[in-house]
């Protein structure tokens, strides 16, 4: 978080007086934050339709649904406040991390609607119980919620990340049912390429069994501004800053409408606005604020967009780990009245990326030898070649040594896993993988032991 420390405290040598622009505008928290708030959610058209679409389902009992939308859209958010609006009578599981085995799936899903606690998992209750116990546990729960006139609901995030037998590991949960109704509802909700991946033939069977489809759109010109206007207010300080109708206009032509890059320009924005004292914001300090996170255009191939992407999620990262301190990654000249008391330690900068997630320690470049590590962090896994090696010279410029995996899947088609560095201490790479999974297509990322036969795709 950014703020400046009044100057006269610090002509009289006092440097306990650290102020927020959240302090400055009057607001109660940070309008533009990345968390999931439900409370901030804005009910565009498209964001409003997704709501009531669910909530109808459910409440048919539909069995599997399907929420798409591109990186950023705010599919996460809309899950959080459909979970809560709903009633005592439904039981509630949210799925998070698609990169679950599906024992570890199962499991969860019988922690979130409560027939294990978390400490009862930690202790190992569950230790040997194979697959079958656990589908018939879930089984005999969902049985007991039918005199009661209660339902359950599964909703599974990132669901494009889900490995294919987690996938059909889900198609036969949806066979949990009586002669009239399903028991368990299920929603997955995830990126574009969710729809790709359901239709391969792999999974066909479960694709078959999806009763409604739903993809979430980014906001028009008017509703970008209805947003902005929206998430001022739920902050606490709609009358005390405005943003000038053409910087609006520069808002939705550089977010393209994504919410999660609105917030991010006009977190920024306000930033600048705080730092020469005023109260509107101007198309200027809008443009500044792209700059600064480094963005360029919406036009452009896999890399630009990736680039993009990539650095304005960076400098969220960095934004979010200066809370509580006077530290900011910012260039001074930008900003004539802060005054940067202490810089968190980073990597050197490549070109003017300064809030660009680095590798925190030298085991992520350059691949060190295999005596050196057993630790690696796995990204994911993709079928698209191209992608891979786009993504791939994207996290090299960053300062990791990215390489693939060859695999095959079941139809024999390649695909390829794609894995950062060696690491001799797990923490390193366990702080790496929490900087990766800050970066869109890599939001699963995880620290695994370095597998025994490399197929390197440099």
């Amino acid at each position: 978080m950014f703020g400046y420390l009044d100057s006269r405290a610090c002509d009289e040598g006092r440097h306990d007086e650290f102020v927020m622009y959240e302090d400055y505008f009057g607001f109660a928290e940070k309008p533009f934050s990345l968390t999931p708030d439900p409370k901030y959610l804005y009910r565009s058209e498209s964001h409003a339709n997704a709501f009531d679409v669910l909530h109808y389902a459910i409440r048919r009992r539909e069995g599997f649904i399907v929420v798409t939308g591109d990186i950023g859209t705010g599919k996460t958010t809309l899950c959080r406040a459909v979970l809560e609006q709903m009633d005592r009578k439904t039981f509630t599981a949210l799925v998070l991390n698609p990169f679950l085995s599906e024992e570890d799936l199962l499991k969860l899903i019988l922690q979130d609607f409560g027939v294990v606690s978390r400490e009862e998992l930690k202790r190992g209750r569950l230790a040997g119980v194979s697959k079958q116990e656990l589908i018939e546990t879930l089984n005999e729960f969902l049985l007991s919620l039918l005199p009661l006139n209660a339902n359950a609901v599964l909703i599974i995030d990132e669901a494009q990340n889900l490995p294919l037998q987690v996938l059909e590991q889900i198609r036969i949960l949806s066979n949990l049912e009586t002669d009239k109704e399903k028991l368990l509802q299920i929603v997955l909700v995830g990126q574009l390429n969710l729809q790709p991946l359901l239709r391969s033939p792999e999974v066909r069977q479960l694709d078959q069994r999806v009763s409604i489809r739903y993809e979430l759109k980014p906001l028009n010109r008017r509703e970008v501004a209805a947003y902005v206007n929206h998430r001022l207010s739920v902050a606490g300080g709609g009358d005390a800053v405005t943003f000038a109708p053409r910087a609006l206009d520069r808002v939705h032509r550089l977010s393209g409408g994504i919410p999660r890059l609105i917030n991010l320009l006009c977190d920024r924005a306000l930033l600048y606005a705080f730092s020469v004292r005023a109260h509107r914001i101007v198309p200027d300090m809008v443009r500044k604020a792209a700059d600064s996170l480094q963005l360029p255009g919406r036009s452009g191939g896999l890399l630009s967009r990736f680039r993009w992407r990539a650095a304005i999620i960076a400098a969220a990262i960095a934004t979010s780990t200066l809370a509580g301190t006077a530290a900011a990654f910012v260039d001074p000249g930008l900003f004539p009245i802060l005054r940067v008391e202490h810089v968190l330690p980073s990597p050197p900068p490549i070109g003017n990326a300064r809030s660009i997630p680095r590798p925190s320690g030298p085991y992520g470049s350059p691949l060190a030898p295999a005596e050196h590590g057993d630790y690696t962090v796995l990204l994911g896994s993709f079928d698209d070649e191209e992608q891979v090696r786009a993504l791939s010279g994207e996290l090299n410029g960053l300062g990791y040594h990215v390489y693939s995996l060859r695999r095959r899947t079941g139809t024999g088609r390649p695909g390829w896993q794609m894995l950062v560095g060696r690491y001799p201490d797990p923490d390193v790479a366990r702080h790496d993988e929490a900087r990766l999974r800050h970066l869109p297509p890599f939001t699963g990322a995880r620290v695994i032991k370095v597998p025994v036969v490399f197929d390197l795709e440099n």
